[in-house]
Order: structure tokens, then sequence, then C-alpha cells
């Protein structure tokens, strides 16, 4: 790889990764800024699932957008939207329980910032295809590797830079520090991203790709789940996404009734964080080229269905040691599956369709973080209140099943292949 790709790869994983912080800082506060702000069962699943559902429209548009005029100006846009909009997250949670602001109280406030952010944030299709731009396909599930492990730092300094602003005692009235932080975090970003972040597409692919693709083709879901291989793929992206959002959405609320302060919760989430980015960025990056991304999608998908069950358990036992014990086992295997995954859809997808079909991955598991925090918090706040048979440990017992499905499609991929791509 040349010294010019190489550089492209560091700058995209530091923007990233910044980016990623003010994420790690906001998605451990959220569900327990919202039961303070008196959100039912129902409102917090829809604030939980906001930000996914503006992913699931937008990120094929910046994708389609991107092939049109470029990744850099789409990078840019996105970060400084998530600066804006992490701003008012701040300001929304500093207006307390009563508060209004233009005619529009707190929680309402809330979901708009989400949405904001949501927009914002679905240019991560767009940095994925930047890396398809610079590497080749040998180097492509390594490359693809670098947005897990920037994702796992950024979950690891986050959510530790969050607990320095929030109170050590349960029960505590929230912070609007950690918004404000995440805004200053994402600016940084944009900063970064404006002044060294080069361009990746060249001018001629771009205008070859302007005169084929639309800025939204509601076609292209259709056309891409209609390929078996990629619409196999796209499924499977869908079920572990969907499963693993159930288990993310609900472990506040977890970690709540096992009696974590919030600062408590944020090293919890940390210590995920940890584990995401020694797993993607060191082991996981050295098995696939080994093992190959389709074995390496089988074995963390294994390692999904064994976690989330032991966390089922865990959460039975109403034991925090055992669930520190166990949380690594389904966060390693989450680390495996993704880049492999996503890396199969790539080496699956012509050169000229990066952007596009890799934006409707996104989407794909956009939807999935839609429907999972909604189905996780029902099933967590249902079994709790007495609606819904079953205990608060459902989620990850139903998650560990959704995953059972989703090793039975990747054995179906695996029989019907007929390349390379999936049979290394």
């Amino acid at each position: 790889m040349s010294k010019r790709r190489k550089a492209g790869l560091s700058l995209i994983f530091v923007t990233v990764f910044i980016d990623l912080l003010g994420f790690g800082i906001v998605l451990p506060l959220l569900p327990r800024y919202g039961e303070h702000f008196e959100a039912d069962g129902g409102t917090l699943g829809l604030l939980m699932a906001s930000f996914s559902a503006m992913q699931f429209l937008f990120a094929p548009i910046w994708g389609r957008i991107s092939d049109r005029i470029g990744r850099r100006p789409i990078l840019i846009l996105g970060l400084l939207g998530s600066t804006v909009f992490y701003g008012m997250f701040g300001f929304a949670t500093s207006l307390g329980k009563e508060g209004i602001f233009l005619g529009i109280g707190a929680l309402s406030w809330l979901f708009i910032t989400r949405i904001g952010a949501g927009i914002a944030g679905a240019t991560i299709p767009t940095a994925q295809a930047y890396i398809a731009d610079i590497t080749g396909p040998k180097e492509r599930g390594k490359g693809m590797a670098l947005i897990g492990a920037a994702f796992g730092i950024g979950f690891t300094f986050g959510p530790l830079i969050g607990a320095a602003f929030v109170s050590a005692e349960t029960g505590a009235t929230p912070s609007a520090a950690p918004g404000y932080v995440a805004c200053v975090l994402s600016g940084i970003a944009a900063l970064l991203s404006i002044f060294l972040l080069p361009e990746s597409l060249d001018k001629e692919t771009s205008v070859s790709l302007s005169k084929r693709h639309h800025w939204f083709d509601v076609a292209s879901f259709r056309h891409a789940l209609a390929r078996p291989k990629i619409g196999i793929i796209l499924l499977t992206i869908f079920l572990t996404t969907f499963a693993f959002a159930q288990f993310e959405s609900t472990l506040s609320l977890l970690t709540q009734e096992l009696g974590f302060a919030a600062r408590s919760n944020f090293y919890i989430f940390a210590y995920i964080g940890l584990i995401l980015t020694l797993s993607q960025g060191i082991l996981v990056r050295r098995l696939i080229p080994k093992m190959g991304e389709y074995r390496m999608g089988l074995a963390g998908i294994v390692l999904m269905v064994v976690g989330l069950l032991l966390i089922g358990v865990a959460g039975k036992s109403d034991s925090y040691t055992l669930l520190y014990a166990v949380l690594p086992i389904s966060v390693i295997g989450f680390s495996a599956t993704t880049p492999s995954l996503q890396s199969l859809l790539s080496l699956n997808t012509s050169e000229d369709e990066q952007g596009g079909i890799l934006g409707v991955g996104q989407s794909i598991s956009a939807l999935a973080r839609i429907l999972g925090p909604l189905a996780g918090i029902v099933l967590f706040k249902g079994t709790k209140n007495g609606f819904i048979q079953g205990s608060i440990t459902s989620p990850y017992w139903v998650g560990a099943v959704i995953m059972v499905l989703g090793l039975l499609l990747l054995g179906f991929l695996k029989s019907h292949a007929t390349d390379t791509a999936i049979e290394t």
C-alpha cells in the first residue's frame, strides 16, 4: 500500500475515532436521561430508535451523493452536523423536566437532537466507501476492521470522559456537560477532516458514478436483496445488529436494576469499548486474513449466541461480577462478525456500486437498530412491570435465538457459494 493510501487510512481512522468519542459519551446516558424526563417504555424505545431511523433513511443518500461529489465533503458535513446536535443535546438536558424553549419541552428537544445526530451520523458507509476506494481486495477486511477499531477506542474513552462529568451517586440529576463535551470533540474531528483529509475518489470515477446513480434510489434496496448472496449477507447483518441492539439499548437499564450509578454505568460501557478495541484492532484484524471472512463471521455468531445467553444468566442472578465476566464473549463475537460481513458485502459488490451497496448495508443495520431497541426496551419494561410474561433478561434470551437464525443463514450462504470471497 502506498504512503498516500496509508495516510488516508490513518486520517479516516482518527476522524471517525474522535467523532465516535461523542457517540460513546451520549449513548450510555440516553436510556437513563429518557427515564429522568419521564418517558414511558414506548417513548423511550422511540427515543433510542430515532437516531437509527434517520440513519436508515440517510445512509444510502449520503452514500450515493458521495459517489457523485466525493467522500470528503460528505464526511465533513456529517461531522459539522454532529457538532451542532451534540451541543443541542447538552442544552436540552439543561432545561430540566419542566423546561420549555421556543414552546418545545425538554423531552421533545431530546428527540430533535437525536434525529439531527442520526442524520449527521449516517456517514459511516461513506467512511467505509473511502476505505474501499484506497484498499485492494486482500486489504479490504483489515481496512473495514479499522472502522470497528475506531468505534471500539471511541467507545472506550468516550464513556471514561463522560464519567468525569456525572455524579457517582445513584439517582442524581442528569448533567448537561457530557453533551457539550461531545460537541467539542466532534468539532475537533470536523476541523481535522477539513484541513487534513484528502479525497479518495478520483474525478473520472466520480463522473462515471454520477451518471449512473440517483441521490436516493428506493429500487437499490430491492435490487440488492434480489441478488442471492448479497441478500443473504444483508439479512445476516440485520439479525446480528438487531440482537446486539437489544443488548446495547437495555444494558443501562439492566445495570440500573443491579444498582449501578451513572458513573459506574459509564465504566461498564468503557469496559465494553476496551474489549471492542482489543478484539477488532488486534485479534480480528490478524485473524481475518488467516481464517477468511466467512469462517470469522461464523465464529463471531457462535460467540454471540453463547454470550447473550450468559448475560441473561448474569441478570437473572443479580450478579454484576458475573456480568463483567461474561460480557467479553458476546462483544468479541460482535467484533468478529461485523467487519467480516461488511467485507463480504464489499467483496461481492462491483467497484462502481461500493458507495450505494455499502449504504444499503448501513441502512439495513440502521433498520435493525430501530427495531432492536424498540423490541428490547418493550421486553425489558414489559416484563419488569408485569405486562409481558418473563423476566428483565428476556431481551438477551430472544437475542440468542435470533443469532441462531443468523448462524443458519450464514450456513445457507456457504452452501450456495461459488466465489472465493465467500469460500476463503
